[in-house]
């Protein structure tokens, strides 16, 4: 990944390094980061969502697209996509086969799309046309999408917070990557890595549709509380 540059060369010159998952220690210890350097503190991005999911719950996102069943607002199925890393809608061809792959899962399950700019500007200069099933959506705000994600059938994506955000939701996630940084919503997540293969998104996406997405369970530390033990460590080197 691009931004592992980045990674390593902020990692190389800080004090302290907090991590998400105990595969990072590994890693760290293979690039001569010595241990006492290293903490393992959980991941700040599930303290956001925790934080906020019972405000999420208050969102009509799913009322104003006619995606609720009735005024117990249980959702009628539907799939959620994003799509915007540059090795996948920069590419005409590959782009062409991610959505020709989706249309074909939209015939069991109709799937939400929150189109990034990028995209958008890559659908309008090729002339790609979605199908009725694909609902092109602008962007939508944190708790809107949080709402949308934790009562969706399935997830596409090719985001990296959201890889862990299914995760912690219970939800099944196709990534449409060749490999992710965060190995761990595989390992013990929802997150199955399926590239730009149109046939293996096929596959994978009607399988999750049908035999759900078996076992998994909520990383380490994964508990909302990951701010509140960096915020600790920190105390602690005052003393």
């Amino acid at each position: 990944m691009p931004e592992e540059i980045n990674r390593v060369l902020t990692d190389a010159i800080s004090d302290l390094l907090f991590i998400t998952e105990r595969s990072a220690e590994e890693n760290l210890h293979r690039e001569g980061i010595p241990k006492e350097r290293i903490h393992f503190v959980g991941n700040v991005m599930i303290d956001t969502l925790l934080k906020h999911r019972k405000e999420a719950e208050k969102s009509h996102i799913l009322k104003t697209l006619d995606l609720e069943w009735n005024k117990n607002r249980t959702p009628r199925p539907y799939a959620v996509l994003t799509l915007h890393r540059p090795s996948n809608v920069d590419n005409p061809e590959s782009l062409k086969g991610i959505f020709d792959a989706l249309k074909e899962v939209s015939k069991s399950i109709p799937i939400l799309f929150p189109v990034h700019p990028r995209t958008k500007n890559r659908i309008e200069e090729w002339g790609f046309s979605l199908g009725d099933r694909i609902l092109a959506l602008e962007p939508l705000g944190y708790i809107d999408f949080l709402y949308a994600i934790a009562n969706a059938k399935l997830v596409l994506t090719d985001s990296g917070g959201i890889q862990e955000e299914t995760t912690v939701l219970g939800v099944p996630c196709l990534t449409l990557r060749e490999n992710t940084e965060r190995p761990v919503t595989i390992t013990q997540g929802t997150n199955r890595l399926v590239g730009n293969n149109p046939r293996k998104i096929v596959h994978e996406a009607l399988d999750i549709l049908k035999n759900g997405t078996g076992e998994f369970r909520i990383p380490d530390l994964w508990d909302g509380m990951a701010a509140q033990r960096i915020v600790n460590i920190l105390l602690s080197l005052e003393k």
